[in-house]
């Protein structure tokens, strides 16, 4: 539902997590298939320019375009990079406040980098790189709006907060720190040096009750993909059992240093692919 959203965070470019993603995407029909794969694209691109290594000023200034770009499209006059968005936006009624909200997302972390965002902030940070896809891809599969948009809520938060989980060691490479203000300093953490916090003692206190925070919104996203039609939420389903097997892994793993990564077996991948996709 994230498509694996943001890098570091959703990893729009992680292998292990992309082939995840084209899993799902290839049991849709080909206007759906062809729709997931310009959000994916949409994503990655923005997501790039937001995680470059390039000055801050000009990487506001390329995802400033790309609002202008989408104003464009919705306009009537797509710009080259977005015009075959159009027959897409038109078939699925993609709304242009959710593509928005994904480059504010991303934006998020330009001016500078994300450090224990409080948990307003984190939230709002979830629902533009994780929920707004969310909302998007929800269109794409057919679920009704009501069930659609809730969907979408929780499931990104599910697959977004399962993300920062599982990139803890990643992210504080490249400065960022993810986790919540108010669970850093409920364990005693006081500092937001990303380099600092991954190896306090207390981390497992800040991160088992996060977990169990994603937890309950895979729960609720299975709630509402069990009174929907089993074709729109084959997709949406694949991504939640994926995703919360890595879950699963993180939490038996532990959160003390040193982390190894967690991967999904690839046995398990196979199982998930066919009771979802096939059976």
């Amino acid at each position: 539902m994230t498509l694996e959203a943001a890098a570091p965070s959703a990893n729009y470019g992680s292998t292990a997590s992309n082939s995840s993603f084209y899993a799902a995407m290839r049991i849709l029909p080909h206007d759906q298939r062809e729709a997931m794969f310009q959000i994916y694209s949409f994503c990655r691109q923005v997501d790039d320019i937001a995680d470059s290594d390039g000055p801050r000023d000009e990487r506001l200034a390329a995802l400033q375009e790309w609002r202008n770009d989408i104003d464009a499209l919705y306009q009537g006059n797509p710009p080259p990079r977005l015009a075959d968005y159009v027959g897409s936006v038109k078939a699925f009624g993609l709304k242009r406040e959710d593509f928005v909200a994904i480059v504010d997302g991303m934006e998020m972390d330009v001016p500078q980098d994300i450090r224990a965002p409080d948990m307003a902030t984190l939230d709002l940070y979830c629902d533009r790189v994780a929920s707004a896809v969310g909302r998007l891809s929800v269109r794409v599969f057919g679920l009704p709006e009501e069930d659609g948009i809730e969907l979408a809520h929780h499931l990104g938060r599910a697959l977004q907060l399962t993300n920062i989980l599982r990139d803890i060691d990643e992210d504080a490479g490249l400065g960022r720190l993810y986790l919540p203000r108010e669970a850093l300093l409920h364990a005693g953490i006081t500092s937001n040096d990303p380099d600092r916090v991954i190896v306090e003692r207390a981390l497992p206190k800040v991160c088992l009750p996060l977990a169990q925070r994603a937890k309950v919104y895979f729960e609720k996203s299975d709630e509402i993909m069990s009174r929907n039609r089993r074709r729109a939420v084959r997709a949406p389903r694949m991504m939640s059992k994926y995703y919360h097997a890595i879950l699963d892994l993180l939490i038996a793993r532990g959160f003390n240093a040193p982390r190894e990564p967690v991967r999904v077996a690839k046995v398990t991948r196979i199982l998930i692919l066919l009771r979802y996709a096939f059976i």
